[in-house]
Formats: C-alpha cells, sequence, structure tokens
C-alpha cells in the first residue's frame, strides 16, 4: 500500500552557476536566471510504502508524518531565499530536480521506521510541472557545481 501527505511551501531562488556568465546561465535556465530570484508555491507530496501495523491499522502515524515534514522541509524552506538561506543551495543550483533530492535526503533517515518506509518524494514547481525522486540514497548522486 501507498499513503501520500501533501504540504505546501513558498520559496524563491535563483537557478545560475556562478561559474557561468549572466548570457550563459541565461542560455541554460531562461528567466530562472534573473538574479533578483523569482518564487513558488511549491507542493509536496511525501509517499509512504508498507503494510498496515496489524494492530494500528496504519501504515505510518500521519500527524507524526506530518510534524517530520514540517521539521526537515517546511521549517526550513518555508519563505526563504533558498541560495542564500537553505544549504546545501548555496552551492547547488536550487532546481526543483536539487530540491526534490535533497528533501529526499532530509526524509529518508526518519522515515525508514516500522511498518512504513519512503517511496517517493514529488516536488510541484507549479500545477503542470513536477519532480520525482525515489529509489536507494546511494543512487542519488548529487549534483554540484
Amino acid at each position: 500500500m501507498y499513503i501520500t501527505r501533501r504540504m505546501e511551501f513558498s520559496a524563491s531562488h535563483v537557478c545560475a552557476l556562478s561559474s557561468l556568465s549572466s548570457a550563459e546561465n541565461q542560455a541554460i535556465y531562461g528567466d530562472g536566471a534573473n538574479p533578483n530570484g523569482h518564487g513558488h508555491n511549491y507542493v509536496l507530496e511525501v509517499t509512504l510504502a508498507g503494510k498496515p501495523n496489524p494492530v494500528t491499522g496504519m501504515i505510518f502515524d500521519l500527524k507524526a508524518l506530518k510534524d517530520i515534514i514540517n521539521e526537515e522541509v517546511i521549517g526550513p524552506m518555508d519563505h526563504r531565499f533558498l541560495n542564500r538561506e537553505v544549504p546545501p543551495f548555496d552551492r547547488v543550483v536550487p532546481t526543483t530536480e536539487n530540491l526534490a533530492l535533497e528533501i529526499w535526503r532530509r526524509l529518508f533517515p526518519r522515515l525508514e521506521l516500522g511498518h512504513g518506509r519512503l517511496h517517493r518524494v514529488r516536488v510541484y514547481e507549479t500545477d503542470d510541472l513536477f519532480v520525482d525522486c525515489y529509489g536507494a540514497p546511494e543512487e542519488l548522486a548529487a549534483v554540484e557545481e
């Protein structure tokens, strides 16, 4: 079975490599390379896989899941300028792909216990654009400048 918790947060970012010129960053990231940044109202879906506990009937306590997401993602990232305020985005381009990967890394250690385990992190940047991240941590390599 799978169970998903959906939460939202707002953050701004700039997609640009410091090793490239403004023109080169514009060619790669388009408007996302604007040095003043731009913001998104991100929607985060965290999906756990598992079998319901035979006593509680739950894969995972959804209140506990909400608390973990708040501690690891919403608290540190909501209403933040990712490049300046949220490591590792001071050195990693905060694309939606890298954001999903970082959220996975933050949640994975806390969601591998009991009857449920982390199955997928989905981050919506817009209504029609999202990234899915899933797999073993060793398979998920960092994308660094």
